[in-house]
């Protein structure tokens, strides 16, 4: 299913980070880092819930609104019931939609917002993604006090918080086009192989993108998937080349992208978690797009759907990519 819009644009961008995204290359695009995982709180999770409040304080200023001037927040995170989102957002909002498609959150919360600005049911929205790579890792994996060695193609969960206020009224970027992707099922269950669980589903949103639009890959100057990390980046590559004639001549991965992986080599495939395409669009490519190096971008951002309990119960895990095209006006 895709949409074109006519009348969502975006007004501003905010990021805050943790240690290892500092350290990252694209340190210089993020408002606010930090140097420990704790962030003066007591927990992991009371931390997750810190970052959504200040990367929400510093939009909000960016952008001279105060929090009864915003119609609506979407937005998730990787907890149960998304707690770090509902207890970041509360006394910022007078309506709120959660959402979850995991490391795909954002671009799913960007495509709500989007239809219903365009519909001309609200005037304006922020979208909100986090994650924390401590309270993620505890939830999903092992207790982290046990130390479990991980496999090279496993990926390591983004911290920070990501935001962005879309809005009616027009400035020099707009959000173009949106495709809902479906959940796909490649037989896959390694919960430590994100990229090769991710790939297929980001290449059936990015094959139908083009085909229901009639554009060429060509047509974007640049298209960022969400966290396939190192090896799912090649494995998408390959495979929409082999058996679809589609290639990608300006693409790469957020996963890739965010770390340094020749020198963190603790981050392993790359990074992941709601946040991680979030960070990297809408701090690098936001940025980016202000400066007119690209013109037209895809951001797809993909997520794994599974649970802990499945995963124990054999079952494979599915997967969904969710794509929005942003153009300079």
């Amino acid at each position: 299913m895709t949409f074109k819009y006519k009348n969502v644009y975006i007004k501003d961008t905010a990021t805050v980070v943790g240690p290892y995204e500092k350290k990252g290359p694209l340190k210089k695009y993020y408002d606010k880092t930090y140097d420990d995982l704790y962030f003066g709180e007591k927990s992991w999770e009371k931390a997750e819930v810190k970052l959504v409040k200040e990367c929400l304080n510093i939009l909000l200023k960016k952008v001279s609104l105060n929090k009864r001037e915003i119609d609506l927040i979407v937005g998730g995170d990787l907890l149960n019931q998304i707690s770090a989102t509902t207890y970041g957002v509360k006394d910022y909002c007078k309506s709120f939609l959660g959402t979850y498609t995991a490391c795909g959150t954002s671009v799913e919360s960007m495509i709500i917002a989007s239809s219903l600005i365009d519909s001309k049911k609200i005037n304006n929205a922020i979208v909100e993604v986090s994650s924390h790579n401590m309270s993620a890792e505890k939830q999903y994996r092992n207790p982290t006090e046990y130390g479990a060695p991980k496999p090279k193609t496993a990926t390591f969960t983004c911290t920070g918080s990501g935001t962005i206020l879309l809005t009616n009224k027009k400035t020099d970027i707009r959000v173009e086009s949106s495709t809902i992707g479906k959940i796909i099922d490649y037989e896959q269950n390694d919960p430590n192989n994100m990229g090769r669980v991710m790939a297929p589903a980001a290449i059936d949103t990015i094959k139908k993108h083009l085909k229901d639009l009639n554009r060429d890959p060509s047509y974007y100057d640049l298209i960022l998937t969400g966290d396939l990390g190192i090896y799912g980046k090649e494995i998408l590559k390959d495979y929409l080349k082999k058996e679809y004639s589609i290639k990608l001549n300006s693409y790469n991965d957020c996963g890739v992208m965010i770390y340094d992986l020749e020198k963190q080599k603790e981050c392993l495939a790359g990074g992941s978690g709601p946040v991680c395409s979030a960070l990297v669009g809408f701090g690098y490519l936001y940025n980016e797009l202000k400066k007119k190096k690209f013109k037209k971008v895809l951001l797809v951002a993909t997520g794994a759907l599974f649970s802990p309990t499945m995963v124990y119960e054999k079952e494979n895990i599915y997967s969904i990519a969710n794509a929005i095209s942003l153009e300079v006006v």
